[in-house]
């Protein structure tokens, strides 16, 4: 198996209208699968209505004006799966639209199923299901229902909910803060009309970044990105307005910020335990030397059985059913989160802040420092093994402004050393304090 592509090769291949098109060459999976990318930046005036677009859209098109023959025809390419949704990578608001199929290579010949996969995505995309010129209205009605719903269910994971909730409220005044799917009360707004006009502003003046990835015919991805050049509308040469031409790279003023005084928060629901989150800022950009050694520092802390958090706070003092810590790379923050029992917050706080005392000290043992490194390649070896894990990956290279494929990730964290890793503990300061208690407890 000689010709098989080893590791995946990745290359911008085309770039045109605020539209840049990459491919992903692997033979590693049975499948392909095309990503289709639109950003803007985070703000409360767009937020819920680029949330409901992807939820109208997949609703039907032109072809399949309704979501059960999109399924028909979804079978009828040997069971491909579509999806579209949002997302938020630091001050970034991403709409995001992916089609994963059988690549041609494993069905007849002449099935032609990149062609009919892309054309799917495509029309979904482009030519929605219209109602006297704008959305219809049924669909636009339901969305708001099922997208208000959504955004109130977020409360039911308590654990996600009160890490969302901490780094919310560390970026209170800041995009960041935006929640992703946006806010109920602003649903009440949201019409067919003025729905579809921000559709229309998405198309025209939103960047979009293309992965197309696995393996397909260099006739085939020529095709796609012909269509692709009728997205934008012809015009003088320009598009869009000049806020969202700036988005590639993580903006200066998103790092770099003091923290004065720490806040305290609480927020109260119906719970036996309760959720203790701590938010920090690490002042480091992901496209900086030292975004490797906060990597290490953030496996150290809590990124797994190894940690200090889980070691110290769960097993030895037994104050945590869970303890970890996460970064959020494209806004230079961390989160630590733990489970705990509503009396111990206190002393699970200030073990927490000793294990963070501890690393700038440079108290960290060979166990600790060795596991972390390796954790890190194993976790970053199983990405490749997931294509739209792969297309995330690159995604985030890109908006980072960086170049790493998994291999030199693995290879830069490997040559952090303990020193470097105790600097970086040095910049990490504590922001916020979010505990998520019951409504009995005083």
């Amino acid at each position: 198996m000689s010709n098989l592509l080893q590791e995946e090769t990745v290359s911008k291949i085309a770039s045109f209208d605020g539209i840049d098109i990459y491919s992903i060459k692997t033979d590693k999976f049975k499948t392909s699968s095309v990503s289709i990318f639109f950003h803007t930046n985070l703000d409360r005036e767009r937020v819920t209505k680029n949330a409901m677009i992807p939820a109208v859209l997949r609703r039907g098109c032109r072809r399949f004006p309704t979501f059960q023959e999109i399924a028909l025809h979804l079978e009828e390419l040997y069971g491909a799966t579509f999806d579209c949704g949002v997302t938020k990578m630091g001050e970034r608001h991403i709409i995001q639209f992916y089609i994963e199929f059988v690549s041609e290579m494993f069905t007849e010949e002449g099935s032609n199923q990149f062609d009919k996969a892309f054309d799917l995505l495509y029309e979904i995309i482009t030519q929605p299901v219209l109602e006297n010129e704008v959305f219809k209205d049924e669909y636009v009605k339901q969305e708001k229902d099922n997208l208000k719903r959504l955004i109130e269910s977020r409360v039911n994971d308590k654990m996600l909910y009160a890490v969302e909730k901490c780094l919310e409220e560390v970026c209170k005044d800041e995009p960041y803060g935006i929640y992703d799917y946006g806010f109920v009360s602003d649903l009440k707004d949201i019409n067919a009309k003025n729905l579809y006009e921000q559709y229309i502003a998405m198309l025209e003046t939103y960047p979009v970044q293309v992965y197309i990835a696995g393996s397909a015919s260099d006739k085939s991805v020529e095709r796609a990105i012909e269509k692709l050049k009728k997205l934008r509308p012809k015009t003088d040469g320009t598009f869009g307005d000049l806020a969202d031409k700036k988005l590639f790279g993580p903006s200066p003023e998103s790092f770099n910020k003091s923290v004065n005084k720490v806040r305290n928060v609480v927020e109260r629901f119906s719970v036996n335990q309760g959720k203790l989150s701590l938010g920090f800022r690490t002042n480091i950009r992901p496209d900086s030397k030292e975004y490797y050694a906060l990597l290490v520092y953030n496996g150290i802390l809590g990124g797994g059985v190894h940690s200090k958090l889980f070691q110290n706070v769960r097993e030895k003092a037994s104050l945590a059913y869970y303890a970890f810590s996460r970064l959020e790379k494209f806004k230079g923050l961390m989160v630590v989160s733990s489970g705990i029992e509503i009396a111990n917050k206190d002393k699970a706080l200030e073990i927490i802040l000793q294990q963070i005392d501890e690393i700038k000290a440079g108290n960290i043992t060979d166990y600790e420092f060795e596991s972390t490194i390796k954790t890190i390649e194993t976790s970053v070896k199983s990405l490749k093994d997931n294509q739209l894990q792969i297309v995330t990956h690159y995604l985030g290279q890109a908006i980072a402004n960086t170049s790493d494929t998994f291999d030199d990730l693995i290879s830069k964290t490997s040559r952090v050393t303990k020193q470097e890793v105790i600097d970086v503990a040095k910049k990490i300061q504590l922001d916020t304090i979010y505990f998520l208690t019951s409504k009995e407890q005083a």
